[in-house]
């Protein structure tokens, strides 16, 4: 399979919509990721140089390092998702007879996806703290990139759940799949104070 980011906008919807199992939501978990990465970048490009905003270029010099950053790990774990599940997929009628690599598989698709829970979680983070800093008549893609980084969390938050069925230790699962509704949750808040910061 090519590599998403290898492929046109065109062509990744194309693969998207086709009867495939991969790329799939946890995929697009990645790309919403990365979006949001970049909408918030774009709101520092807007906010650098602003006369209105000098003591807080240092900030936001910092702050579009980690946006580039982001944008880029966003990026490999969408193609790293694909990949996993995947692999998982192709695994599934065979189970019963390679158990270890079932199983390994399982938490390949399950880690992946937990990856951008909490590179959303780390891109919310930084819309907070750009919110009162950066340029005001930006807001609102400020908020629509919290807003894209709280649907990266809740989407791979879903592939969490269906895989961790998969996980033979009940107490393991249940552990997972508290923290992971735990990380939801706090994105939410987080995604709030960001709209309530910038007036939106």
């Amino acid at each position: 399979m090519d590599t998403l980011t290898s492929m046109t906008m065109a062509d990744l919807l194309d693969a998207l919509a086709s009867k495939s199992p991969a790329p799939g939501g946890g995929a697009v978990a990645g790309l919403v990721g990365a979006q949001a990465s970049a909408l918030a970048r774009m709101v520092v490009s807007y906010s650098l140089g602003r006369k209105s905003l000098t003591e807080h270029q240092a900030d936001l010099e910092r702050i579009a390092v980690q946006l580039d950053n982001a944008r880029g790990v966003m990026l490999s774990l969408a193609d790293a998702d694909a990949q996993a599940y995947a692999s998982l997929s192709a695994l599934w009628g065979s189970k019963g007879e390679k158990p270890d690599e079932f199983r390994a598989a399982v938490r390949r698709a399950i880690q992946v996806p937990r990856s951008v829970m909490a590179a959303a979680a780390d891109l919310l983070r930084l819309c907070d703290s750009l919110a009162p800093i950066s340029n005001p008549n930006l807001a609102s893609d400020l908020v629509a990139s919290a807003v894209l980084a709280e649907a990266a969390a809740k989407a791979a938050s879903l592939n969490v759940h269906v895989n961790a069925e998969q996980l033979d230790d009940t107490g393991e699962r249940d552990r997972l799949l508290t923290e992971v509704d735990s990380a939801i949750a706090d994105a939410g808040e987080r995604r709030a104070r960001v709209a309530s910061v910038a007036g939106r």
